[in-house]
């Protein structure tokens, strides 16, 4: 397995530096500084960033790391309007290499329109950026719940073994309000327990395992009918009760 960093950044962002070899790749640059600290104790120099979508929070970081380590820098092909220095863009059915690495690319719209995220098979890692969260989802600020769903579903079709390196620590918040539509299910009861110890001690709850998000994450299983119950949508078409989810979410 590769050497992995998780590196908090802004408020609740995270970036990942994977390292094998010569090859040290940056998943989403949020901010420089932290990134750089780590790089710089670990005398890394950073060979490539990987970017899952446009927004500021995940592309603030570039231009000082570009400037500093002339990364060869990659993004989504439908955003590379709006994401400074890429020197690839990708889109799904694309493969990223870089040194020994090979990653998947998936496009996942929902919480912007050309999302995209990276799946490397042979390491089990998956880096989902604000699509999938621990126990959540983005926000749908530029697509519809239809979108996300369908992205998610590919998503939810990786194996159970995956890894899964998301781009904010909002789990504590997800777990209460999971269990608020889906209060029976004994695996999310466990697993919530869990994540109040680890935030209470000051942990990360990044990464996560895709097989257990699978039992648990309401948003992962609006076509099963404890969730569909949950929200007062029972028989309801899983797009619709993913709908419902999500704004009840968004009203948490």
């Amino acid at each position: 397995m590769p050497d992995i960093r998780l590196i908090p950044c802004l408020a609740d962002n995270y970036a990942v530096l994977l390292k094998e070899g010569e090859t040290v790749v940056l998943i989403d640059a949020p901010e420089a500084a932290p990134i750089q600290a780590v790089l710089e104790k670990e005398d890394w120099r950073l060979t490539h960033i990987l970017i899952t979508h446009k927004h500021d929070d995940h592309i603030a970081g570039i231009p000082a790391l570009a400037k500093a380590y002339r990364p060869e820098i990659t993004g989504p092909a439908a955003e590379a309007s709006s994401i400074p220095g890429l020197s690839k863009t990708v889109r799904e059915g694309d493969t990223v290499t870089v040194g020994p690495f090979t990653a998947d690319v998936y496009d996942t719209p929902g919480h912007t329109k050309g999302h995209i995220v990276f799946h490397f098979p042979k390491e089990k890692l998956l880096f989902s950026g604000d699509t999938m969260f621990a126990l959540g989802c983005g926000r749908l600020f530029e697509d519809t719940p239809a979108a996300m769903w369908n992205s998610l579903k590919k998503l939810r079709a990786l194996p159970d073994d995956t890894t899964v390196y998301c781009g904010h620590e909002y789990t504590l918040s997800n777990a209460r309000f999971a269990l608020s539509v889906d209060p029976d299910n004994p695996a999310l009861k466990t697993r919530a327990a869990e994540i109040e110890q680890l935030r209470a001690s000051g942990k990360p709850t990044v990464p996560f395992n895709l097989g257990l998000e699978k039992k648990t994450s309401p948003f992962l299983r609006a076509d099963e009918a404890a969730v569909a119950e949950g929200v007062g949508k029972a028989g309801a078409k899983p797009e619709i009760v993913f709908t419902e989810v999500r704004e009840r979410k968004n009203r948490a």
